[in-house]
């Protein structure tokens, strides 16, 4: 067993969290899972709420920053897609990630390289506000909707969706039955594949609206 650090308590953390959830997380839980006693933990980190700061960091770290030998649109893509990537290992995270008041140096070199992605893309200070805000609003939205969802492709998102439309009056949700029949149970049907259209829709909108702005 390789000696504790505060490193390996965050690595710890998060592979706890990834199991059981941030919210179950306990330092006796943690201490079991390092095969340490409690106290021992404190050594290294002084508190959860530290040891939660530091499972921030460590996710930030894991997504990619924006590319620098691209436009800005194709780096926010990128990036973008690694954060969601990201996000579904650790499921506890999304709601977490913008919560933190001592934020670590991964955090902050990763909000700082978006920033500049985003103004050496040529967008003023305002829209980089606006684009940061709304771009990361989506993902981490779609992040949270697509870990509660029960399927979301597949054998598994037709039983789903079977089981719940069995026996609703097709006359009275005609709306409803008419999307699930001739989209959400078409073949090769997958919700994911609205992240990618939702985020070009926004990345399209802020280009646009930086252009018009001048």
């Amino acid at each position: 067993m390789p000696p504790l650090t505060q490193e390996r308590v965050i690595e710890g953390a998060v592979a706890l969290a990834d199991t059981i959830g941030v919210d179950a997380l306990t330092i006796r839980k943690l201490a079991v899972e390092l095969d340490v006693k409690p106290m021992t933990i404190y050594h290294h980190v002084p508190s959860k709420e530290a040891i939660i700061d530091g499972m921030v960091d460590l996710v930030f770290r894991e997504i990619d920053l924006p590319p620098t030998a691209t436009d800005w649109k194709t780096a926010m893509r990128h990036r973008s897609a690694s954060a969601r990537a990201v996000l579904a290992r650790h499921r506890w995270a999304a709601p977490l990630m913008e919560s933190r008041t001592t934020p670590g140096p991964a955090t902050l070199r990763h909000h700082d390289a978006v920033l500049g992605c985003l103004r050496n893309g040529g967008l003023s200070v305002e829209m980089t506000a606006h684009a940061y805000a709304v771009i990361d609003a989506f993902v981490y939205g779609f992040a949270l909707q697509e870990a509660s969802l029960p399927a979301t492709s597949g054998d598994e998102m037709d039983d789903l969706v079977e089981s719940i439309t069995d026996g609703i009056p097709v006359d009275d949700y005609p709306h409803l039955m008419e999307l699930t029949s001739e989209h959400v149970l078409q073949p090769g049907y997958d919700f994911g594949r609205e992240f990618d259209f939702g985020l070009d829709l926004i990345l399209d909108g802020l280009d646009a609206a930086s252009r018009a702005a001048g």
